[in-house]
């Protein structure tokens, strides 16, 4: 039987966060940093009241209040999800002009008791946007097909998501 092993984290720097430090299973905690999104060349979102959800390995996936998001920009697709933790996502499609992202943004509509807080909260995968800004400084996408982590200066890695780490 195959031993599995885990990568020795990163060492954190002054005023960051380690991701082999955040909690499995995951929690959602409500975060007051500037978070920006454009899309097209449009403002997609901006927001000072997301909710992040952290997960051992992963960096953090920030979730904007409905009321911060240009909901125009916004069509449901018929794509669904289920998460262990959160329940059953639903995932929308962004478009601007003739620029569209499918499945690039996803939502909680009844997510479980423990993440009462994203409810109808929507987040974005970075990979698929513009420009994802963190209180000014550009996001690095998570790496993976199925990841929306949001990597900044503030989070030591490695993170989940390249080849190899989907056992981590």
């Amino acid at each position: 039987m195959a031993t599995l092993t885990y990568p020795v984290p990163d060492p954190c720097l002054p005023g960051q966060e380690s991701v082999w430090s955040f909690p499995r299973p995951s929690i959602a905690q409500p975060v007051r940093n500037h978070l920006k999104i454009v899309y097209n060349g449009r403002v997609l979102a901006e927001t000072t009241a997301a909710v992040r959800t952290i997960e051992t390995s992963h960096p953090p996936t920030y979730y904007f209040p409905p009321a911060d998001v240009d909901l125009s920009m916004l069509l449901e697709s018929s794509s669904r999800s289920i998460c262990e933790w959160k329940g059953q996502a639903r995932y929308f499609d962004i478009q601007s002009g003739d620029k569209t992202s499918r499945n690039a943004a996803w939502a909680y509509a009844h997510p479980t008791t423990s993440f009462a807080l994203i409810k109808d909260f929507i987040a974005f995968y970075p990979k698929a946007m513009d420009l994802c800004l963190v209180d000014d400084e550009a996001v690095v996408p998570q790496a993976g097909t199925f990841y929306g982590g949001w990597i900044t200066s503030a989070v030591a890695g490695p993170f989940k998501g390249p080849p190899g780490t989907e056992r981590w």
